[in-house]
Formats: structure tokens, C-alpha cells, sequence
């Protein structure tokens, strides 16, 4: 059997999805595969693990919420004779902590990386894009974001270049086990790029920063499980030790260009009419 596909995960997701069309434009084979596509992929399910991987060459791995399942998945992937692994981690992974997003991202990293397989970590900074297609979202579209972050600055780095990476280095020579630091040219607070979104939609947005266990118990009243929240709410609490607030040139290194500015995001997304009520 041919080993020419790459295999996408997560591929209705907001990384999935824009790696997914960029192989397609490189004229590369590709399997998407999430809950809900037709190539059917759940991290819970081993069972149907195996039929994903057929003739797989690649992999473009959006590990989940819990640790174990990656190990058991890498050690499919090379029986079933994939031979690059590219996973998307976080930026500063190894310094999260024993949070559980540390524990289960550094799970997923060393699954990878002690793996006989080409392998690539990415690690990606805050995309952009959660302020018009995720969490932040709603809270702007009603006028406030409230988080448990102040003056301390985060390298937001747009999604279309964590893409572009992904897909480079899928299909590129040259990557084999590094790992790379994926951020946007330079850090900006919250309460900035609340004002540069507020700008740039010509609505008035307010930014408030609020403590943590605050932030925990909004996100249980919308819906989130406790547990999760006060996970989602440490997170920032790490943002504001400044440890993830540097920004790298480790976009440039795999693409050979500048990464794209928080500014050029708003700009779209503005003109896309992201804000707009």
C-alpha cells in the first residue's frame, strides 16, 4: 500500500481546517479526520484509530485534553507505518507547571519526541483569531472583556501563520526533530488589543481585568465545568508571571518571512465585519 497521505486531526478545527486547505493547494493528499467527518477520528475511541491511518506518510496531531491517549496513538501511527508526526503544543510548554493543560501538553510532547518517527513540535502562542472566532469573542460583541490579565504582554500570533507553518513543515525537508516557538512579531496587552479591535470596528470596547477565581466562577455560569474553569483561569495567572510574554523568530525560521502583526488580523477580521452586532 502507497504511504502518500497526510493525515489531518482536529480537522474542523480552527488549526485542522486551515492546514487541511493549505495541503489541498500544494496538491498534497489528504485525510481529514475529527468526530464529525466522514473519516471519523475520536481520541476516546482507539477502535477506529487503525482505519484513519491506512496508507498514511504524515500526521498533523491536535492532542486532546487528557494525557494517555497520544502514546497509544504514536505507537499506531508507526505500526501502521506513518513516518512524520507533526504536533501542535503551546508556547513555553515546559515551563506551564503542573497545571493540567502543563501535564497533559508535555504528555503529548514526549509521546511524540521519544517516538522512532520524524517528529516536529510546534508550539504556538494565543492565537489572534480567539478574538473573533472563540472565547473572547462574545464578551466583545457585547461591548467588555474581562480577564485575569493586566499590563504584562502576550505574543499573539495570528492562526493563518500557524497554518502556513503546519503545512510547511508537513511537507517540507529540514524539521526533523525541532521544536519551534510560534509567536507574532512583538507581545501587546489585553487592554491594547481590545483598543486596536475597538479602533479598527469603530465600536466602543472596554477591557477589565478582573481576578482570576472571578474569571473561573463567569466561565461556570456560562456553561464550563468547574474544574475546567479554574484550569482555563490558570492559565492566565501563568501568562502574568511574564514567562510566555517574549516573542520569537522561530516563525521566520520555518517560513523565511516576518509573522503577520496583530494589527493586519484586526484589519481583516474588522473588514469581515467580526465585531459587528
Amino acid at each position: 500500500m502507497a504511504h502518500d497521505t497526510t493525515l489531518v486531526l482536529g480537522a474542523t478545527g480552527k488549526t485542522g481546517r486551515r492546514v487541511a486547505a493549505r495541503l489541498r493547494l500544494r496538491g498534497t493528499p489528504v485525510r481529514t479526520a475529527s468526530r464529525s467527518s466522514p473519516a471519523r477520528f475520536d481520541w476516546s475511541d482507539p477502535g477506529g484509530w487503525d482505519a484513519v491511518l491506512r496508507g498514511v506518510a504524515a500526521v498533523y496531531v491536535v492532542p486532546p485534553t487528557v494525557p494517555g491517549p497520544v502514546h497509544e496513538f504514536v505507537a499506531r501511527a508507526a505500526a501502521a507505518g506513518v513516518r512524520r508526526l507533526v504536533l501542535l503544543s503551546g508556547h513555553g510548554a515546559d515551563s506551564w507547571g503542573d497545571s493540567r493543560f502543563g501535564l497533559d501538553m508535555r504528555s503529548a510532547e514526549d509521546a511524540v519526541r521519544g517516538s522512532s518517527l520524524e517528529w516536529t513540535v510546534l508550539r504556538s502562542s494565543n492565537f489572534a483569531q480567539n478574538f473573533d472566532e472563540d472565547v473572547f469573542h462574545a464578551p466583545l460583541l457585547a461591548g467588555e472583556l474581562a480577564l485575569p490579565a493586566g499590563e504584562v504582554p502576550e505574543p499573539f500570533i495570528d492562526i493563518e501563520d500557524v497554518a502556513d507553518a503546519a503545512a510547511a513543515v508537513l511537507t517540507g525537508s529540514g524539521h526533523a526533530g525541532r521544536i519551534y516557538e510560534l509567536t507574532g512579531p512583538r507581545s501587546i496587552t489585553f487592554p491594547e488589543a481590545v483598543e486596536l479591535i475597538s479602533r479598527a470596528s469603530g465600536r466602543p470596547l472596554a477591557y477589565r481585568r478582573i481576578p482570576p477565581a472571578e474569571y473561573a466562577a463567569n466561565l461556570v455560569e456560562q456553561g464550563l465545568g468547574e474544574e475546567d474553569a479554574e484550569h482555563v483561569a490558570e492559565m492566565f495567572v501563568l501568562m502574568a508571571s511574564g514567562l510566555l510574554a517574549g516573542a520569537t523568530g522561530d516563525l521566520a525560521t520555518v517560513l523565511g518571512r516576518e509573522p503577520r502583526t496583530f494589527e493586519d488580523y484586526v484589519v481583516r477580521a474588522a473588514a469581515a465585519g467580526a465585531w459587528e452586532r
